[in-house]
């Protein structure tokens, strides 16, 4: 490991928890050197499908405050 990235981690130590995780976002991002349309036309048709089951009563949805309720109970 080169002094640059230990100073680079020593700093990033002092950042909030929001803040790293913004950062390891954007570096993990960064790896990323391909686009693939099939990937967003994928997650696009996925939306729409779920809107469609809630718009049609096929599905219902749950709130935050019940998803929460859940996982507090299962821990």
């Amino acid at each position: 490991m080169t002094m640059r990235l230990e100073q680079v981690i020593q700093e990033t130590k002092g950042l909030s928890a929001n803040d790293r995780a913004l950062l390891a976002h954007w570096l993990i991002s960064s790896l990323e050197t391909q686009h693939d349309e099939g990937v967003d036309a994928a997650w696009l048709s996925l939306a729409e499908q779920r809107l469609d089951e809630l718009e049609t009563g096929k599905v219902q949805g749950v709130s935050w405050e019940e998803i929460k309720g859940q996982l507090k109970r299962t821990s």
